[in-house]
């Protein structure tokens, strides 16, 4: 999407220019900056060290909006559905996007999932069904207790990850 224009005197001349959406750095220095689709900021426009904490990791298996994943080592880091019935698959994120098995996914280590549906509002935990949360924590024998975040409405998780405690 083209960002809004503006009028600029060029020299006596009065001249329409686009603002610009995304910067390639100094080059794009004193330009005038429009919002994306979403009504943000492009992460490019934004000082060093200042944009979501994510990482391009490779999936393992296939992931859907909203699964909450676990990170862990199969010859280099590797992203899979975090699962409260398996040590050692705890929640380290979450994805926004669906992502295919062997491919790379935005993961998220901090903020708002929102690709999440019917959450109850308040604090949530991982689930024993692989990728979700759940306001019930689990109660088995040797699942995985870790609280997750907590639910700001049905589609809105604001994500928090805690220690996990595996039950005996």
């Amino acid at each position: 999407m083209a960002g809004d224009k503006y009028l600029y005197n060029n020299a006596g001349t009065i001249t329409e220019k686009a603002a610009i959406q995304t910067s390639a750095g100094a080059g794009d220095a004193g330009k005038i900056p429009a919002l994306d689709t979403a009504g943000k900021l492009d992460t490019s426009m934004m000082p060093t060290g200042i944009a979501a904490d994510t990482a391009s990791v490779t999936t393992s298996e296939a992931l859907a909006a909203g699964d909450l994943v676990n990170i862990w080592n199969s010859t280099g880091a590797k992203a899979r559905k975090a699962d409260a019935t398996v040590a050692g698959k705890e929640a380290h994120g979450f994805v926004l996007s669906a992502v295919s098995s062997g491919a790379a996914a935005t993961v998220y280590f901090e903020g708002t999932n929102s690709g999440v549906t019917g959450l109850t509002p308040g604090v949530q935990y991982l689930s024993t069904t692989a990728g979700l949360a759940t306001a019930t924590p689990p109660s088995g024998s040797g699942n995985v207790v870790q609280r997750v975040g907590f639910a700001t409405a049905a589609a809105a998780l604001n994500f928090q990850s805690q220690p996990p405690v595996v039950l005996a």
